[in-house]
């Protein structure tokens, strides 16, 4: 997600023994940052087609929308899992080479979910195309961020994630109106290809050199593995929840509650679209001004917004300005990331990877939360008051955050409350 402000002094560039980067026009920077952002339009435009599609996919493989909500899950446990393990592995390799190597694998995972036989098989296509995603946007991140001028690396780390921002305002509603005329198979195999664009435009304007001198393994281990990053991981995976468990079932609530036909369905979908890109500017904004203090400021309205969903279902006239205020949620996942760069430490690499794995543990439980109540009979409109629990959760996980800082102040300053 974008963080519109000043970063934290803690960015990636910090690392004392760092090599100068190679001297690049400002050209070849903003043509390495498209080719960031294409492989993060990529990404977001994958992550989220499923829900758009979700009546299609259900109908072609014989399964209820629920059980479809269990593959965009599996997706997201890939990126839970992948993130960390692939941060970690991939340390020997250079920063372009596991550039590529991600999005290559990526486009692989992708076109595995477009050819798949069965349900389960896509379900296993789905979690395979969700490893490379962390830790492509953590090391895209880093590579931003070396590429450009000190007091210019924040905007740039922005630029790359503006094509995730970018993915649901333009790219998923595209594949959705793509999957529903051709058949849901046409939409990854769309990303497919928009991932090997990125690799093919990737190895022509980065070039090699991009590499600083990295922490330690085990020092990189120890920084992260402390309670306020585990913390602030674990607001984004609980108290994000609510947003994913409405977004996931949004097509067939539309279609069955709201009664409008499948073709308004990308309509709803750019509403979403527009409500992130709101959010993911009011969290930048949010976060400048009141720091940590700013996620329960969200977490609350997330829990207002989230009760109103089952109310403005039922009306198009209402529905779509409350899924624009849904997806203003997104202002939680900029909260976190700066917060996270503040609290890291040496841990850079993995904070910023393991951040979209927080926030992919929150895809994986709002639908399976959400799933569950509808097939217990509660209704599609149970998925807002589903997710307003999960944000009250996240919003006392905060308030323990919140405590051990207070406490900590108590024997030693902190940089960030």
């Amino acid at each position: 997600m974008q963080h519109n402000g000043p970063m934290p002094a803690s960015l990636p560039h910090a690392a004392p023994a760092a090599a100068p980067s190679p001297v690049l026009s400002p050209r070849q920077v903003a043509l390495i940052l498209f080719a960031l952002a294409m492989g993060g339009f990529a990404i977001g435009t994958s992550e989220f087609v499923v829900m758009g599609l979700i009546n299609e996919i259900a109908r072609s493989m014989g399964v209820s929308e629920p059980q479809v909500g269990h593959v965009i899950s599996a997706y997201a446990l890939g990126v839970v899992v992948g993130a960390p393990l692939l941060a970690i592995l991939g340390s020997k390799l250079s920063r372009r080479s596991l550039l590529l190597a991600l999005m290559g694998f990526y486009a692989f995972g992708n076109l595995a979910s477009a050819m798949a036989p069965d349900y389960h098989t896509l379900m296993l296509a789905r979690f395979v195309a969700g490893l490379p995603h962390g830790a492509y946007f953590g090391i895209a991140a880093l590579v931003a961020a070396r590429i450009s001028r000190p007091e210019q690396r924040g905007a740039a780390v922005g630029r790359v994630m503006l094509g995730l921002s970018i993915a649901l305002l333009v790219g998923n509603p595209l594949a959705t109106w793509l999957g529903q005329a051709f058949g849901w198979r046409w939409a990854f195999a769309l990303v497919s290809v928009i991932a090997l664009a990125t690799v093919a435009m990737t190895m022509r304007v980065l070039p090699r050199g991009m590499n600083a001198p990295r922490p330690d393994a085990l020092r990189e281990l120890r920084d992260f593995n402390r309670k306020p990053v585990w913390l602030a991981l674990g607001i984004g995976a609980i108290g994000f929840a609510g947003m994913f468990c409405v977004f996931s079932y949004l097509a067939p609530t539309l279609v069955n509650v709201t009664g409008v036909s499948e073709t308004f369905i990308p309509f709803g979908l750019v509403a979403f679209g527009i409500g992130g890109i709101i959010g993911t500017v009011a969290g930048g904004w949010l976060f400048d001004r009141l720091q940590f203090r700013a996620a329960p400021v969200v977490l609350v309205w997330s829990i207002l917004v989230l009760l109103l969903f089952p109310l403005a279902a039922k009306s198009v006239w209402t529905v779509l300005p409350v899924v624009v205020a849904v997806g203003t949620m997104g202002a939680l996942a900029t909260i976190l990331q700066a917060h996270l760069m503040d609290v890291a430490a040496e841990a850079q690499t993995l904070a910023a990877a393991s951040n979209h794995s927080a926030f992919n543990m929150a895809n994986a439980l709002g639908p399976w939360l959400g799933g569950m109540a509808i097939t217990a009979g509660y209704g599609w409109t149970s998925t807002g008051v589903v997710g307003a629990a999960m944000a009250v959760l996240g919003l006392l996980i905060y308030a323990w955050a919140r405590r051990d800082a207070a406490q900590a102040l108590d024997v030693v300053p902190a940089k960030s409350v």
